[in-house]
């Protein structure tokens, strides 16, 4: 179950509780609650948000709305009142962890509840260099270069933090805003390093191309780097670019997602456990193996987007951020704390995107990515858990507004991606902010001036639910293309929508693609080419066709395909693991079909 759309819902009595003691708390502060409205004032005049013109059935929750418009807005004029502007609070990556001033290398780490931190590393010997603390928690040590002005720390050192918990005890963690993390492949349960990258000149990748214009409909090629090979093996950013990007822009498509780019401890997880958010995984290479692929595609005139992960991270305390929790006051953390801190379905960590320092790492890995890789935006995942205090879990949204916008609502939550999406927009002009959530929230893929949360998509999720449920359990002859029509038009007026008929959701062990449930064992023993095909084949190659045709067409503004399903790419996806003898056999492509 660790791939999935929804999350899991916690004790609703406890839940419910906490909420309204959150936003009661939050309404007296603010200055806003039932019938207070007046998010939109400005200057004493109030400009009404242009959300009510697109859509005045949202005027019965006014309140709701300005209230959250009026927490963005004050916690933006907070930002820029203490850091100058939101693209300066989200470089945070320029001065925490590892960067160099005046002559020194400097370490930064945000530690508020340790007693004390050290640095260690195969430059030092792994023994501890202490750090000094500041009134904030941060932590910090200045390390001067060598005479000939080498670096103390040598690019390519393994490095670790050891911090002295609250509780005395002392333990190694991985840098938080570590760019690189690396685990001994030859070792089995072996746990991952951080790695100060920090490359010579000339081994720095050299861009060679601009960003290519987005283009007004996405056709995008959902990909994953790891399982793009025909090999049994884990494949390389390097080998994508050469060989499957060619394949991409063959096709015709003018996007490529890439899936599982943020490191992740766990490969099974498809890249949605993250342990180390600004670090690119190693499995498939290096920084600049990576920034390589995204060039050569931009070359290619394709727009590049990123799977990120903001919605959970990795439980992992060895490898990732969780290893920062003691336990400490949920201000000293970047989690919840208790149950609102754990979800239970996906054994992860939930971010406090109320605290000042979660919103500067996570802005900060936003702008990250854009900047130092340069990927043309993003589709965040997770983001119906984000919305809502009960995660989307036993939770049937109908269409009715109040299920929407009340006491379930994770205002911070919504707080934190108004901001995000503000930044993606602001840093890189037609940048593609997507959004995975299966509730329909209205104003979601609204701007974030006009009151709404700033995506540019959402994925309609119903969509390939519908084709599984009328392949499944409705004799081809008796579709009805009413039925058809009207789910595949049925989303939101004026907020765009990806169309798909199947994603990698679909194609993971335990489900089954279209293809598969179309023509299921058949597919091996009736697809020669050196016989005619069988009724069931012909069959079901021209459906495939043929669903795939009328989601393409009317299914949304913009289209999505996974590696391989254009051509029915059979079997599942089944990562290596203990179950199945850690074999890749069934995580590649074969292309050679």
């Amino acid at each position: 179950q660790l791939h999935r759309r929804k999350g899991v819902a916690r004790d609703e009595g406890r839940a419910r509780s906490s909420r309204m003691e959150d936003c009661s708390r939050l309404w007296a502060v603010a200055g806003a609650g039932p019938g207070a409205g007046g998010g939109g004032k400005k200057g004493g005049a109030e400009e009404r948000l242009k959300i009510y013109e697109v859509d005045p059935q949202l005027e019965a929750h006014e309140d709701h709305l300005e209230y959250r418009f009026r927490r963005y807005r004050e916690q933006l004029e907070a930002i820029e009142g203490s850091e100058g502007s939101l693209d300066a609070f989200a470089s945070g990556y320029e001065t925490m962890g590892f960067s160099e001033e005046d002559g020194c290398v400097v370490y930064r780490e945000w530690v508020p509840a340790a007693q004390s931190v050290q640095l260690i590393g195969d430059f030092n010997g792994w023994e501890g260099w202490n750090l000094e603390r500041d009134s904030f928690g941060r932590w910090e040590i200045r390390i001067p270069k060598k005479a000939n002005g080498e670096s103390p720390i040598p690019h390519g050192s393994k490095v670790k933090v050891r911090i002295q918990t609250p509780h005395g005890n002392w333990v190694d963690r991985i840098p938080a805003w570590i760019t690189y993390a690396t685990v001994d492949a030859g070792q089995f349960g072996a746990a991952y390093d951080g790695v100060y990258w920090n490359p010579p000149r000339n081994e720095r990748h050299e861009w060679r191309h601009g960003r290519p214009e987005v283009p007004l409909a996405l056709r995008i090629y959902e990909a994953h780097v790891g399982m793009s090979g025909q090999e049994p093996r884990v494949s390389s950013y390097r080998e994508f670019a050469d060989t499957v990007l060619p394949r991409i822009k063959a096709s015709h498509y003018n996007a490529v997602q890439l899936m599982a780019i943020q490191e992740h401890s766990y490969y099974g997880s498809f890249g949605y456990h993250v342990t180390n958010a600004f670090a690119a995984s190693s499995r498939s290479g290096s920084p600049e193996d990576l920034k390589y692929l995204i060039d050569t595609a931009h070359g290619m005139g394709i727009v590049v987007i990123m799977d990120l992960v903001h919605s959970h991270a990795s439980n992992n305390a060895n490898d990732g951020l969780n290893g920062f929790d003691f336990g400490q006051k949920e201000e000293d953390s970047y989690f919840l704390s208790g149950e609102a801190g754990y979800h239970q379905l996906w054994d992860s960590r939930l971010f406090n995107y109320r605290n000042w320092e979660v919103l500067r790492y996570l802005l900060s890995n936003v702008k990250w990515w854009l900047e130092e890789y340069k990927f043309d935006g993003f589709r965040f995942d997770g983001v119906t858990s984000m919305l809502y205090q009960h995660h989307g879990i036993n939770t049937g949204f109908s269409g009715n507004y109040a299920e929407y916008f009340g006491m379930a609502t994770n205002v911070d939550a919504v707080v934190y991606l108004m901001l995000a999406n503000k930044l993606i927009h602001d840093l890189v002009k037609d940048g593609v902010s997507v959004a995975e959530d299966v509730s329909g929230m209205p104003t979601l893929c609204r701007k974030v001036e006009e009151g709404g949360v700033g995506f540019d998509y959402r994925l309609a999720m119903g969509v390939p639910d519908k084709w599984i449920q009328i392949i499944k359990h409705v004799p081809f002859e008796e579709w009805s293309m009413g039925e058809l029509v009207s789910t595949l038009c049925n989303r939101r007026y004026s907020e765009k929508t990806i169309g798909y008929s199947e994603s990698h959701d679909q194609s993971i062990v335990g489900d089954q693609t279209i293809a598969f449930r179309l023509m299921g064992a058949e597919m091996y023993e009736g697809m020669s080419a050196l016989d005619e095909p069988s009724p069931v084949i012909e069959r079901g190659i021209a459906l495939h066709k043929m669903i795939r045709t009328i989601t393409m067409a009317i299914g949304g503004e913009s289209w999505l395909n996974f590696m391989g399903n254009e051509f029915g790419h059979p079997e599942w996806i089944d990562f290596p693991r203990e179950g199945n003898d850690w074999s890749y056999d069934t995580c590649r492509r074969l292309w050679h079909l």
